[in-house]
């Protein structure tokens, strides 16, 4: 079993960001008889995920659901490479909405400073 700290330090969060995971449902404790929270092992490689989920653009309402069917073994290979390919398709729209602002940004640059175009 591990301290709140010392799973705040095998997974590089804070405690606070380990409380926050514990109070939306994403990771699980027990209280000790001092009231100390103490976390399962496998806690951390949950918390090492949703911080991975995270980084790819996930949000922690998409990591519940994500962590819940982990959690219960129905997250199937195929689920796992739809939600990622779910996620490529909405960073793909992000880019294009991104190189058409880029485009119009360009226009009027050119339309208010005419010399420098």
């Amino acid at each position: 079993m591990l301290k709140i700290g010392d799973l705040a330090n095998r997974t590089g969060v804070s405690t606070d960001t380990i409380r926050l995971y514990e109070k939306r449902g994403l990771i699980r404790s027990e209280r000790m008889a001092n009231g100390y929270r103490v976390f399962d092992p496998q806690m951390e490689r949950f918390v090492k995920l949703i911080r991975q989920g995270q980084s790819v653009g996930f949000t922690l309402r998409e990591m519940e659901g994500v962590v819940a069917r982990l959690s219960d073994g129905a997250l199937s290979t195929e689920e796992t490479a739809a939600l990622i390919k779910e996620r490529i398709q909405s960073v793909d729209i992000k880019l294009s909405e991104l190189a058409e602002l880029r485009t119009t940004l360009v226009d009027l640059y050119g339309r208010a400073c005419p010399l420098r175009g």
